[in-house]
């Protein structure tokens, strides 16, 4: 494997795979619901977990390419990450959160004012 996006994509569907199983159906209100907390297998012999923002844990993996047009690994993160929905060094998002479990169900609510972004609020 060798992008985020065909790692994160087998990840994801299989994700959602367990969270059908947990929850019976195929209604994507319900499988939502369900997925935070799902933890499966990732390609890297660990197990990512869906956070309750939405994002997944995994390890981060820096390589330079060889001469043989394989990868060598020059930096691994020593664990799961977990990522930030926003950027806690930009102004304009320093302040926001996403919990995306209810009774927030919100993926830009400010600290800062106690609201949810983009509720008309």
């Amino acid at each position: 494997m060798t992008n985020d996006p065909k790692e994160t994509h087998y990840i994801d569907f299989n994700m959602w795979v367990k969270a059908v199983e947990k929850v019976g159906t195929i209604d994507p209100d319900a499988v939502i619901d369900a997925m935070v907390g799902v933890s499966v297998p990732n390609l890297t012999g660990d197990y990512s977990t869906m956070m309750p923002n939405h994002h997944i844990t995994k390890p981060v993996l820096i390589g330079e390419i060889q001469d043989d047009g394989q990868f060598q690994i020059v930096y691994e993160t020593p664990g799961l990450v977990a990522r930030n929905a926003w950027s806690d060094y930009l102004p304009d998002s320093k302040d926001l959160i996403s919990d995306w479990r209810a009774p927030m169900s919100c993926g830009n609510f400010n600290v800062a004012t106690g609201k949810c972004g983009g509720k008309g609020e």
